[in-house]
């Protein structure tokens, strides 16, 4: 069961979330708070396994409490869920030590999506945040190295036997990586996936690493 505290100032927005999220069997509302200054006493009482926060709060704003959630000595993973998907904030979120960012007209399945990922340790970035503002690209590339080296083979066309070969890995584990890389970046297909991460500059020239 994720354990999930929600810090957002509109009754009706929090409500909502909640309704939502409790018709998740793995996924449970543990806490809510109205106010920023609420957040980090809240989440050391409760100690959830994923923050979420909206940005414009009362008293504090999301991204600075995600700082101070950052310092604690066994810190939730935070992600934030804003009407602004504004470059300068996702760069203060990545600042922050934020895993995931997400916007509020994003459909309901990336909102669990994105909760799993991040309670699993993942990082998850609502690609509409590189579309605001005229198109800008995500600074920050959420894929690890091994999930940018199975897309950079896809997308030389390797596949089956040829991935194996390339990469040294089992088909299982290519299979793993490709579903992380999807998920990631909002892809239906690992074509599409490729297709997205080429689009924000993230396939360049990486060997498999330690990082994932």
């Amino acid at each position: 069961m994720i354990r999930v505290l929600i810090a957002e100032d509109h009754d009706l927005i929090r409500g909502a979330l909640i309704a939502l999220l409790s018709e998740e069997n793995d996924i449970r509302v543990i806490e809510e708070v109205s106010r920023g200054d609420e957040i980090v006493p809240a989440v050391v009482g409760s100690r959830p396994d994923v923050a979420l926060l909206d940005i414009g709060l009362p008293g504090m704003d999301g991204l600075e409490a995600a700082g101070l959630i950052k310092e604690l000595e066994q810190p939730p993973p935070v992600l934030i869920l804003t009407s602004v998907g504004s470059p300068g904030n996702f760069e203060r979120a990545m600042a922050a030590g934020v895993r995931g960012f997400l916007v509020k007209d994003a459909p309901a399945h990336r909102l669990t999506d994105a909760i799993r990922a991040v309670a699993r340790g993942e990082r998850y970035i609502d690609l509409d945040v590189a579309a605001d503002g005229g198109g800008q690209q995500v600074d920050v590339n959420p894929l690890t190295a091994r999930e940018v080296a199975v897309l950079a083979a896809v997308a030389a066309g390797e596949r089956g036997s040829d991935l194996r070969s390339s990469l040294g890995l089992s088909i299982h584990t290519i299979r793993n990586y490709l579903a992380a890389a999807r998920l990631k970046t909002g892809a239906r297909s690992d074509e599409e996936a490729v297709r997205i991460a080429r689009a924000n500059g993230w396939l360049e020239d990486r060997t498999i690493g330690s990082n994932g």
